[in-house]
C-alpha cells in the first residue's frame, strides 16, 4: 500500500544503463527530483561490457549528416537529438568530468585508461552531485497507467510504477530506457516491450544486431582464435549484398569481429535461402597480380613441397585449409603446379566461400535491431504521443548503428533530450 507521506519524484527512470544514467544527471542538474531504479545489484552492467571493457563511448565523425547516414533509414528521428548533444558534445561532457578520451582507428572513442570503469564511476559521481536516488536490485513489476479527461479528449498517463516487492514510485513524469533484448545475462530481457505494448505502443520486431555468424562448415574450428586483418568480407544471395573491408575472427563455430557484426543485421534479413559468405584474403591485389606474386614466390623454391610454400602469403593456421580445399597434392613440388591448380588456388586467397547456417542471437548480440515505432515518438523531446508523462530513450527504440561507438551514442543523447524537459 502507498503511505499517505509517500515522497512524488519529478521523474521516475527504470533502467540504469546510459540513457538512464545520462537522462538522471540532466534531469537533477536541471533541479528534478530524480528516482533511478536498476533491477540489477549495480548499474552499467551492459556499460562495462562495450568495446571489450574499455568503453567505446562514441564516434568522432565531424560530419553530422555522414554519423546520421550510419543509423539507416530510420537515422532521420536523430536530427534532433544530434543537434541538441551530439557526438562531439558527449566528448566533451566527458573530458568535463575529467576523463581523457583519446580517437582511434574508425574514429572510434575510448576513455584513454582503456577502463570502462572510469566511464560509469564518472556518471556515478555526477549523478551523486545532483542528488539522485538510486535503487538497485529493483525490479519493476507492472506500470499503472489511467485515462483522464483534459479538454474534451481522453488522455492516457503513468499512474505508477508497481515494483516487485510492493513498493509503489510516483512521480509526475516517467523514462524507461531499460535497453533490449540483447545480451539477457545483463538484465536486457526485453521487459520494456512488454510494458510498453501495455500501454499501447506498437513494437516493431526486436531481432539480434551486431552479433557473431554461425557457419555450416565443420572444419570451421580448427581456424577457431585466428584473426584477419584488412580483408574484403561480402555476403551473397544469387548477386552481391553487401561488402566490408576490416577486421575479421573465426570462433569455434563461425566469424566474430567489426566486419561480421556490422553485416550481421544484412545477414538476419536473408536468411531465408542459402546465403554465402567470402572472404578475399588478399583485397589490395588483382587476381593477375596475386598470380604474378604466387609464381615469383614459387620460381624463388622450385623444389619446395607446396605444403611449405604458402608461409609468406597465408597465417599458419589457415594453410592446411587452403591446402585440402585446393585439391593439391601437399607433397607436389610447386615447380609442378598446373596452371589450372593454380587458378583454383588464386579463387581460395580471393574469394574463400563459406556457407553461412545464421546468426548467434541475443547472446552474443551487441544491439537489438527493432523497438518502439518512432512515429509513436517526439523527435523534438523523446516524450510518447500516446502516453502523456512518459519518454522513452536508448536501445528501447527501433534505431540502430553500426559498432564504433555509433549506438552508445544514441543512448547518450537520446537520455540528454529527456532530462533537458526538465528545465
Amino acid at each position: 500500500m502507498i503511505a499517505s507521506n509517500m515522497q512524488k519524484f519529478d521523474l521516475a527512470i527504470i533502467g540504469g544503463g546510459p540513457a538512464g544514467m545520462m537522462a538522471a544527471i540532466q534531469a537533477g542538474k536541471q533541479g528534478a527530483h530524480v528516482v533511478l531504479l536498476e533491477k540489477n545489484k549495480y548499474l552499467g552492467v551492459k556499460l562495462l561490457i562495450t568495446g571489450k571493457g574499455r568503453c567505446n563511448i562514441t564516434n568522432a565523425e565531424n560530419n553530422q549528416k555522414e554519423l546520421i547516414k550510419k543509423y539507416g533509414e530510420n537515422g532521420k528521428f536523430l536530427f534532433s537529438t544530434f543537434s541538441e548533444f551530439s557526438n562531439l558534445d558527449v566528448i566533451e561532457f566527458f573530458n568535463g568530468l575529467k576523463l581523457e578520451t583519446k580517437v582511434e582507428r574508425g574514429n572510434r572513442v575510448f576513455p584513454i585508461s582503456d577502463n570502462a570503469k572510469d566511464v560509469l564511476n564518472a556518471l556515478k559521481k555526477e549523478m551523486k552531485k545532483y542528488n539522485v536516488e538510486i535503487k538497485l536490485n529493483c525490479e519493476v513489476k507492472k506500470i499503472i497507467h489511467r485515462d483522464f479527461h483534459m479538454d474534451n479528449h481522453m488522455e492516457k498517463q503513468v499512474e505508477k510504477i508497481l515494483l516487485a516487492n510492493d513498493e509503489e514510485i510516483i512521480a509526475n513524469n516517467y523514462l524507461i530506457a531499460t535497453g533490449g533484448k540483447s545480451y539477457p545475462g545483463t538484465g536486457s530481457t526485453g521487459d520494456g516491450y512488454k510494458w510498453l505494448k501495455e500501454l499501447g505502443h506498437t513494437i516493431v520486431e526486436p531481432k539480434p544486431a551486431l552479433t557473431p555468424i554461425l557457419i555450416k562448415e565443420n572444419w570451421i574450428k580448427k581456424l577457431e582464435g585466428l584473426s584477419l586483418k584488412n580483408v574484403e568480407i561480402s555476403i551473397w544471395k544469387g548477386k552481391k549484398l553487401d561488402s566490408r573491408f576490416g577486421e575479421a575472427l573465426f570462433t569455434a563455430d563461425g566469424l566474430s569481429g567489426p566486419v561480421i557484426l556490422d553485416m550481421s543485421k544484412k545477414i538476419g534479413e536473408n536468411l531465408t535461402k542459402n546465403i554465402i559468405l567470402k572472404i578475399d584474403f588478399k583485397p589490395a591485389l588483382t587476381y593477375p597480380e596475386l598470380d604474378k606474386r604466387i609464381q615469383k614466390d614459387f620460381a624463388g623454391e622450385k623444389n619446395k613441397q607446396f605444403k611449405n610454400s604458402l608461409d609468406k602469403l597465408l597465417p599458419k593456421k589457415l594453410i592446411p585449409i587452403i591446402i585440402k580445399l585446393s585439391k593439391i597434392d601437399e607433397n607436389k613440388k610447386v615447380n609442378e603446379i598446373t596452371k589450372e591448380e593454380r587458378k583454383n588456388l588464386l579463387k581460395l586467397f580471393k574469394e574463400f566461400e563459406l556457407n553461412i547456417k545464421g546468426l548467434v542471437g541475443f547472446e552474443k548480440a551487441i544491439v537489438t535491431s527493432g523497438g518502439v515505432n518512432l512515429k509513436e515518438i517526439d523527435p523534438k523531446t523523446c516524450q510518447s504521443k500516446i502516453i502523456s508523462n512518459l519518454y522513452l530513450a536508448g536501445e528501447i527504440l527501433d534505431i540502430d548503428g553500426p559498432t564504433g561507438g555509433y549506438n552508445l551514442q544514441v543512448a547518450w543523447s537520446t537520455g540528454y533530450l529527456v532530462g533537458q524537459q526538465f528545465k
